[in-house]
């Protein structure tokens, strides 16, 4: 998830993920982090300039690995209905595989720890945007009832978000029947 990162701040952010879904973000201190991670708090310093920094950092770094993923596949030119649901699917096999990245965008995406710059950074940049254009395409082709897509993009975001929360609290198992269904179920939420 972090690869782009140099060995260093790879560690500092894959420890502090695990330390903030094992024990909160308040509870994650810069020594805890050091301490965890084997890095010293002096080499942490040098690429973070706080806590708020590294949380900020995974918080881009999450967004932008989801992004890749959500979207591999997605700009063809197959029918709308395949490229949302490959996008939606991607998105359930990616929170279910990451369970603890996904936690984290859970929790943390209106946040106040992370700065409303990267907020809509992560926004605009990341898989949303791309999503909306094309919600916009099935409103245009009369696939889906007028409304507007940056609204229809996160009904259907929370409904799979609930539905792979179960699943990771053990509720409910998300096998390829259910992900079929629910991917079908947001499709026709819209369809006229």
């Amino acid at each position: 998830m972090f690869d782009k990162y140099n060995k260093v701040q790879k560690a500092v952010l894959e420890t502090t993920l695990a330390l903030i879904i094992e024990k909160e973000l308040q509870a994650t201190s810069m020594s805890l982090i050091a301490k965890k991670s084997g890095i010293s708090t002096g080499s942490i310093y040098h690429y973070f300039e706080s806590k708020e920094a590294i949380v900020n950092e995974l918080y881009k770094g999450i967004v932008s690995f989801n992004g890749q993923v959500v979207l591999e596949g997605f700009f063809t030119d197959e029918p709308v209905r395949t490229r949302l649901e490959r996008a939606w699917e991607n998105l359930i096999r990616l929170s279910l595989k990451y369970p603890q990245g996904f936690q984290f965008i859970e929790q943390y995406s209106f946040s106040p720890y992370i700065y409303d710059e990267v907020k809509k950074s992560a926004y605009e940049e990341g898989w949303c945007k791309p999503l909306e254009k094309v919600y916009q395409e099935a409103i245009d082709a009369k696939l889906f009832r007028a409304m507007e897509p940056k609204f229809m993009v996160q009904m259907h975001y929370g409904s799979i978000v609930y539905t792979v929360k179960a699943s990771l609290n053990h509720y409910l198992t998300m096998d390829e029947e259910v992900i079929r269904g629910l991917l079908d179920s947001c499709w026709k939420s819209f369809s006229i």
